[in-house]
């Protein structure tokens, strides 16, 4: 085969990358009574602002009858601020929402919401007992959030000659190399898919691999693979 990457643009994998991150697994639930409300935290994924919307109206829709659905979310990266949002729902101003995004925005958590649904007992809690009571709730249900990783990926064309089929497949489980497809004809050409922070490098073992004789083309780059954490 006297093919190699002669054209830079399709076998230049840009090397500015997201990276994966902590997403939660599942929705996940927990509840206490602090002076006899009740608090009740629900945790879930929710990659986009439009996700977060949904999951916000599905609980105040199952706790309709609740005092207050106080609500933050995230849809990013951790520690991100470009997609956020948080409601004190009646509660006074800055007591609920706010305290409830700051421990998300620290998680070390991407892609999630909460909403912590209160039954007033007939006790006032104060400001300061209400921040507690509400960021308190958060931090108890990440502490036993199930998660889950957030990997972003790319999808490539790589075509080699039959005398580097072997080497190359025992070089995908390093790179967490996922077979998509595979056709064989006068060179053989592998549908592939990878966590997009191991592309460059892998890209460099293909072209040492086999001395050159390799077309590497990106094809797709997708948002991420969620994998169990």
């Amino acid at each position: 085969m006297n093919r190699t990457c002669g054209y830079a643009t399709h076998c230049h994998i840009e090397t500015l990358m997201s990276q994966r991150y902590s997403i939660p697994a599942s929705v996940h639930r927990v509840e206490e009574e602090i002076d006899r409300s009740r608090f009740i935290t629900t945790l879930a994924y929710t990659p986009t602002v439009e996700d977060a919307r949904a999951f916000i109206d599905q609980l105040r829709a199952e706790f309709g009858d609740a005092t207050h659905n106080c609500w933050a979310y995230l849809a990013g990266p951790p520690g991100s601020s470009g997609q956020i949002g948080y409601s004190d729902d009646g509660e006074p101003y800055g007591t609920a929402g706010k305290p409830m995004f700051t421990v998300l925005q620290h998680s070390g958590i991407g892609d999630i919401s909460a909403v912590v649904t209160r039954y007033f007992g007939g006790i006032l809690l104060g400001k300061g007992g209400l921040v507690r009571a509400y960021s308190g709730g958060v931090k108890l249900a990440l502490e036993t959030l199930p998660l889950a990783q957030h990997v972003p990926t790319v999808e490539l064309l790589v075509v080699i000659d039959y005398a580097s089929v072997t080497p190359v497949q025992r070089l995908l489980p390093e790179f967490e190399v996922e077979m998509r497809g595979e056709e064989y004809g006068a060179d053989v050409t592998y549908h592939l898919r990878l966590p997009e922070e191991h592309a460059p490098a892998w890209q460099q073992r293909l072209v040492e691999l086999t001395n050159g004789q390799v077309l590497i083309e990106a094809i797709e780059k997708s948002q991420g693979l969620e994998v169990p954490g």
